[in-house]
């Protein structure tokens, strides 16, 4: 079993990796419109831990964006390589997200993670980290808010109220995608604005409360990580 490691470089402090952040931060792009929903491909991410063998797996899962019928898969399996900071969890995802979506065998088209872009303390979440190092355009669907406040949304799929900074900024949606079910928070990442944002995630859920890339990747990453801990010292 191959273990990626993070790179020469990569920060280790909250000092460094906050500074990376603001650096990167400049170059988002969310004036793109991006591909209309039910083109091209479409590709999930997620990741699961094992904190008692320090392990972080990733699977990145392409669907046909028309069919939802799964085109390619890829994982891997790399070591935790920064601390628990609330705001700062990329920098313990994004290697190994990295490695499982370079060991794709098909064009990952729009990238849908499960986190936050825009709706993000310091307006970078893991979504808009991908994009910018990437290039790839990318938003991110959130299981839970983070930070901001939001009022509920209407019952009815589709409908939705804006997540507020304290400035007043709307950073993303609270979005019903099913009827009378707990609402999923989008917000934009790179390349992809929040309108787009939130038809992409609407398309990609017809059935449940979380898109098929999301339920695709957590299912292959949570096999992934379960294989790995099973063959690491101590499984």
């Amino acid at each position: 079993m191959e273990i990626v490691e993070a790179p020469a470089g990569w920060p280790a402090t909250e000092e460094a990796a906050r500074a990376v952040q603001d650096a990167l931060r400049e170059r988002v792009v969310l004036d793109e419109a991006g591909p209309p929903p039910g083109t091209g491909t479409v590709t999930g991410v997620d990741v699961a831990y094992d904190d008692e063998r320090d392990l972080v797996a990733a699977a990145a899962v392409v669907l046909d964006a028309a069919t939802l019928a799964v085109v390619a898969e890829a994982t891997a399996v790399g070591r935790v390589s920064f601390p628990y900071v609330p705001g700062l969890l990329a920098f313990r995802e994004i290697p190994t997200v990295l490695a499982a979506l370079g060991a794709l065998r098909a064009d990952p088209g729009l990238v849908v993670c499960d986190g936050y872009g825009r709706a993000h303390p310091r307006r970078f979440g893991l979504a808009s980290h991908l994009g910018v190092l990437t290039g790839l355009r990318v938003i991110g669907v959130a299981k839970n808010p983070f930070v901001f406040d939001h009022a509920e949304p209407g019952t009815a799929r589709g409908s939705w109220t804006p997540l507020l900074a304290g400035d007043g900024e709307e950073v993303g949606r609270a979005l019903r995608t099913r009827e009378g079910v707990k609402p999923v928070f989008v917000s934009a990442g790179h390349r992809v604005g929040l309108d787009a944002a939130c038809a992409h995630t609407l398309h990609l859920a017809p059935e449940f409360r979380l898109p098929e890339t999301t339920r695709r990747a957590d299912a292959l990453c949570r096999a992934a990580l379960r294989e790995a801990a099973a063959v690491a010292p101590g499984g």
